[in-house]
């Protein structure tokens, strides 16, 4: 078999282009959010539980809907000077594949949280709740959807 210079521009090509992925591998092996992941650990962040749950799952457009919910505990992180914070809870919608801030609101640890929502379309909406991360507690997101049918 003879070589032609285009089989040897070939096997140069992809000697290249395997010691270029050789050197991009270890960082791909290691995941974007690990070194956060590790410093929330590290940190000693309580642990919340975000659940809600809506008033009706069927409205019509434009009609009112109630969502409440509350935020619990799960391990027990204090303020320093020893008082409560309010804690962020806000109300997502899934829109083309990607989680939308819908509206946001605060409560205390151990506390309860409402929304009033409406929607101007006629469609089924999937909703989640969700708790950032703050200096006290880790984020946190509810265990599941909330669908809604408007229509």
């Amino acid at each position: 078999m003879t070589r032609t210079p285009r089989s040897a521009g070939r096997i140069l090509s992809a000697l290249v282009i395997s010691l270029a992925l050789a050197g991009l591998a270890p960082a791909l092996a290691a995941p974007a959010g690990a070194a956060s992941l590790v410093s929330t650990a590290e940190t000693g962040k309580g642990k919340v539980k975000v659940e809600g749950k809506l008033g009706k799952d069927h409205v019509k457009v434009n009609e009112k809907v109630d969502l409440k919910g509350n935020l619990k505990v799960l391990d027990a992180a204090r303020a320093e000077d020893g008082t409560q914070t309010l804690e962020t809870v806000i109300v997502q919608q899934l829109q083309a594949g990607a989680w939308v801030n819908l509206a946001d609101t605060t409560c205390r640890p151990n506390g309860g949280f409402s929304f009033t929502l409406r929607f101007s379309l006629s469609a089924t909406v999937s909703l989640r709740l969700y708790h950032p991360e703050t200096t006290l507690y880790a984020a946190a997101y509810s265990a599941g959807t909330l669908t809604l049918r408007v229509g």
